[in-house]
């Protein structure tokens, strides 16, 4: 069961993948590619819209490619998901009823507005310097 879309969970292991390298390095998108085993064409829509919205930036050139825009302590898991999904990731109803809430909830509602909460507020915590961290520290996989 997936909470996020594929598109989601290849933004975060492509931030925490530009998060692990020195500050400052950008990397290739054909390098991203090819180490974490995602599509050349759906990473770079990807990383286009997390460069859209101020979290990474690019260079042309030899030397080129995708860095991060900001300090990694100061991007959390929830930027790069709205990022990616837009603002209502933890908003709509989980079955995907329309026009579900307090007034014509689902059955699973009540059960759901709690979960996201916390969920949400793990993402907005979480931010990328400190799984980097972990990645490295713990030898994380970001790739089958």
């Amino acid at each position: 069961m997936a909470l996020i879309s594929k598109s989601s969970e290849y933004g975060l292991r492509a931030a925490l993948y530009i998060a692990g390298r020195p500050e400052g390095e950008y990397v290739s998108i054909g390098e991203m590619s090819k180490v974490l085993g995602i599509s050349f064409h759906f990473l770079t829509k990807i990383l286009q819209k997390l460069t859209q919205g101020g979290l990474l930036k690019s260079m042309r050139g030899a030397k080129g490619g995708i860095a991060l825009a900001k300090p990694p302590e100061q991007i959390s898991l929830l930027d790069i998901v709205e990022n990616v999904e837009g603002p209502d990731l933890f908003g709509g109803c989980i079955l995907g009823l329309v026009g579900c809430g307090v007034k014509k909830p689902c059955p699973l509602h009540r059960h759901w507005a709690r979960e996201r909460t916390r969920i949400e507020a793990m993402f907005r915590k979480m931010t990328l310097q400190r799984l980097a961290r972990e990645t490295a520290r713990d030898h994380l996989r970001l790739a089958d």
